[in-house]
């Protein structure tokens, strides 16, 4: 028999124990709020026989890498993998003993969401994970609502946020944590609850904590991001029609590449520019650390972008190098130089920005991508070197239209 005690860990007592109807955590990486979430529900679906629950991200494709293996996961450490059936077509995971399940969808997807029928008991719980990513508050009330109606005795209805607290200005902050209600906890973790880090593990929280303050605030302490000196305000999230704008013959496809590895995402930047129009559109990308070159012509290929002409990173040869070879035969390096940086964002700014809401690495990049400070703590004109891996990537596909085919810098 697993104890439950001993596969948490400390730091979430009240959080597991609460019946709220509201139940938010914003906590810094390595704060184990996921997996304590994770851990949670799969022990609610045994305590109650009668619970069905519906996990949610903003995008549908996002889910089997994040909640879904976080909830097998939480399965194995508890001992139970012989009492549930874990699928991926559809993705649900069942609780075999009662046929109680639990459903993964995507705000991409709507009308899937309300339309949810569930074959034993009710659905009564709700887990939005990275609800940082829901930039609008209407969607949620959608969701919200989707948990209604009358539960069997002792059950309770409740809805659970995890999120970074990457930015302050989010309808989150305002809604659960500018509050005080009995029906409402919100609270806030770190790395330093999280017993099964080793010295290493903290060592990067120490060298964040010495060598980038700002950051280890929210990525280190999970605190509010500040967004004061915004690199980029001419933008906003928005729906449009992708198919249609792409046979307008006057828009031009941009396609930009910044390559990243263990710590820094591989970043593919996809837009249409109207350039008389002052409107760069913002359709799809590519964010993901841990990827080979390999990695990345697969998902090129099966975007269907293979053939585009793509801007890639200059600094590594070797890879744009070795996806040519791969069959991507239009991918050219960047031309950087000394003021390349400045001179893009300074283009860039006169643009309205349309980004597509299925974009979240990029709406979260935007939104926090800063000017930097000097040891004074005032703005210089230098943008931080974080939240930039797509916002890198935008410049290197913008870049004939920001100076035409023959510029360089001298």
């Amino acid at each position: 028999m697993v104890s439950i005690r001993d596969a948490v860990g400390e730091g979430y007592d009240q959080y597991w124990h609460f019946k709220g109807r509201y139940r938010v955590c914003k906590g810094s990486r390595a704060s184990k709020k996921s997996k304590t979430t994770a851990l949670n529900m799969i022990f609610r679906i045994v305590k109650y026989p009668m619970a069905n629950i519906l996990v949610v991200r903003k995008v549908y494709s996002t889910l089997k890498d994040s909640c879904y293996t976080e909830l097998c996961w939480a399965i194995r450490r508890l001992g139970l993998e012989g009492y549930f059936e874990c699928k991926l077509s559809p993705l649900e995971i069942t609780y075999l003993p009662t046929g109680q399940k639990i459903y993964f969808r995507g705000l991409d997807d709507p009308i899937k969401i309300t339309s949810i029928t569930v074959g034993v008991g009710c659905l009564c719980w709700l887990w939005i994970e990275e609800a940082y990513e829901i930039s609008d508050e209407n969607d949620f009330n959608m969701l919200d609502e989707s948990i209604r109606g009358v539960v069997p005795k002792g059950l309770f209805k409740q809805i659970t946020l995890t999120l970074n607290p990457w930015n302050e200005r989010h309808w989150i902050k305002r809604r659960f944590f500018d509050v005080k209600s009995s029906d409402i906890l919100a609270m806030t973790t770190n790395y330093m609850c999280n017993e099964w880090l080793d010295s290493a593990d903290m060592r990067v929280f120490e060298d964040m904590k010495k060598n980038n303050p700002r950051r280890y605030q929210v990525a280190g302490l999970g605190n509010w991001g500040i967004t004061e000196g915004l690199v980029y305000e001419n933008w906003r999230e928005c729906e449009f029609d992708i198919d249609m704008l792409k046979r307008n013959s006057e828009l031009k496809a941009v396609f930009g590449l910044d390559f990243g590895y263990t710590n820094d995402e591989t970043a593919l930047f996809c837009g249409l520019a109207d350039i008389k129009g002052k409107k760069l559109y913002v359709f799809d990308e590519i964010y993901k650390k841990a990827m080979s070159n390999e990695d990345i012509y697969k998902e090129i290929l099966r975007k269907g972008y293979q053939k585009e002409r793509i801007r890639a990173d200059c600094s590594e040869p070797k890879s744009i190098d070795r996806l040519r070879e791969l069959g991507i035969p239009n991918i050219r390096a960047a031309r950087k130089g000394p003021d390349s940086v400045n001179n893009g964002i300074d283009f860039l700014q006169d643009f309205e920005i349309l980004i597509l809401n299925r974009c979240t690495g990029f709406l979260n990049e935007i939104s926090n991508y800063s000017w930097d400070v000097d040891k004074f703590g005032k703005r210089i004109n230098i943008p931080c070197d974080e939240f930039n891996h797509l916002m890198d990537a935008m410049r290197y596909a913008m870049e004939e239209i920001i100076a035409g085919e023959s510029f360089s810098f001298k």
